[in-house]
């Protein structure tokens, strides 16, 4: 979804928004998005189009929000303002805008990654004259609106997601002397670049404006990446293989220069820089294997609180590839890596509680909880084997309706595994299950038929379709 907002009816107008959305859209076509493009939306249209495209992201790998316009820092929290915005206070601005947080929340549910682009650190456009409603201005004068000098607040997404801001919080971003801004047009360039790894390339966005600002903007991305390499553009030659699915694999494509620059950011302390390195030297099938190295980069990234280095260091502990096998240090791996929420390694422990593992006696209820607490941080194998667990009756207090919710979230998450089972053996859920998930299709407009718990083929497309194979 691109926004550019330039016709402001109350505020300032703005000379390169328009240009800037317009060329992004192109360019995000133009490398294989389906993109919606909104010129100078009022309010109301902000809040249809984010309702809307947040359930379009359910079903994409990737998405992305651009948004070109006044961005302003109200009580620390960031609001984009839209064309028909008359604001003059602080408590105007919150209810008049829409909140970063609202963009999060629209592209929240991607399968792989979310990323939202803010190109609105521009002057304050209200300057020193909004105010604060008279009743927080009574409490405390120190949570007004920034004035004067303008941009925003630092953000904090969730992990898996990116926020990229055109200038550091606090900075102010140049609208440009050119028909583009020049963060815009660093992106726009950047963006096209066959096979450069996503967060490699706002690395290059960043340089790219420092470097034609003469040191005037830097542009700031907050948030964490999965270890799962991503890129914006393929191969350039015409007819080449897609980059490797496999996570060691897909690392090792990278090419020399960008394992370089891999290298570099390691050596500043970013930790999703060391999972890639360490993925490459997983990888029994390049010239890079080195499971020694790899245990050295994950303990880095490990120590520096990144859970998915602690979970993927578990699992050479548990093996002994590497390192000498350590049950009890794989476990307190695993246990780390839950304690901050990471789904697969609360889902592992599961498995683990299940069966009795790594010292842990057998405790199936115990399980249940890591399984449902792994199905609701939208794990997709947790997710339906929850499910199941309730359709046998195994979760007290749960039933059919909670069965199905998870398994059209698994569905809506890319789970080929759950397609696959309720394609091929639907009936391996009871029948108040399988009514109760055709009743979710039908509330989300994918199914039509009768509520019988026959997985005919109106319920089979209903199925494809949640699943987001349109046909």
């Amino acid at each position: 979804m691109v926004v550019g907002m330039a016709n402001y009816q109350f505020l300032p107008p703005l000379q390169n928004t328009h240009n800037d959305a317009n060329g992004m859209a192109q360019t995000l076509e133009g490398i294989g998005f389906d993109v919606t493009l909104s010129l100078d939306a009022t309010a109301l249209e902000m809040t249809q189009l984010l309702d809307d495209f947040a359930f379009r992201s359910e079903v994409a790998d990737l998405a992305l929000i651009y948004f070109a316009g006044h961005g302003i820092e109200v009580q620390g929290e960031n609001f984009l303002i839209p064309v028909d915005a008359n604001v003059t206070s602080n408590r105007d601005v919150q209810r008049q805008s829409a909140s970063l947080k609202q963009l999060l929340d629209a592209v929240d549910r991607a399968r792989k990654m979310r990323i939202v682009i803010l190109d609105s650190c521009r002057d304050n456009p209200l300057g020193d004259n909004i105010v604060l409603e008279a009743s927080t201005q009574a409490e405390t004068t120190t949570n007004e609106t920034r004035g004067g000098g303008g941009g925003m607040a630092a953000a904090d997404p969730d992990r898996g997601t990116l926020v990229a801001f055109a200038a550091r919080d606090g900075q102010v971003a140049l609208d440009g002397t050119g028909t583009n801004s020049p963060y815009a047009q660093a992106l726009m360039q950047k963006m096209v670049q066959p096979s450069l790894e996503i967060s490699l390339m706002f690395r290059q966005v960043r340089d790219l404006v420092l470097q034609n600002t003469g040191n005037l903007q830097e542009p700031h991305t907050y948030g964490s990446l999965t270890g799962v390499p991503f890129y914006l553009t393929g191969a350039s030659v015409a007819g080449s293989e897609a980059l490797p699915a496999g996570t060691s694999e897909a690392w090792s494509a990278l090419k020399p220069d960008q394992e370089e620059q891999l290298l570099a950011l390691a050596e500043l302390g970013d930790t999703r820089s060391m999972l890639g390195l360490a993925y490459m030297r997983l990888n029994p099938n390049a010239g890079r294997f080195d499971p020694a190295a790899a245990v050295a980069f994950l303990q880095r990234a490990a120590d520096a609180g990144a859970p998915e280095a602690q979970f993927e260091l578990a699992k050479l502990y548990e093996r002994g590839t590497g390192v000498a096998t350590d049950p009890q240090k794989a476990l307190q791996l695993y246990q780390a890596a839950a304690r901050q929420n990471f789904a697969d390694a609360i889902n592992d422990l599961g498995f683990l509680h299940h069966q009795g593992g790594l010292g842990l006696p057998a405790n199936p209820q115990k399980a249940y909880g890591f399984f449902q607490r792994a199905a609701e941080l939208r794990h997709p194998q947790a997710q339906f084997n929850f499910a199941a667990l309730i359709d046998d009756g195994l979760v007290p207090g749960k039933g059919p309706e909670d069965a199905a919710q998870f398994l059209y979230a698994a569905l809506r998450s890319g789970s080929s595994d759950v397609l696959d089972l309720l394609s091929e053996r639907p009936n391996m859920f009871t029948t108040d299950t399988r009514r109760a998930l055709q009743k979710q299709l039908q509330t989300h407009q994918f199914y039509e038929g009768s509520i019988d718990g026959d997985f005919g083929p109106g319920t089979q497309r209903g199925i494809r379709r949640a699943y987001g194979l349109e046909e």
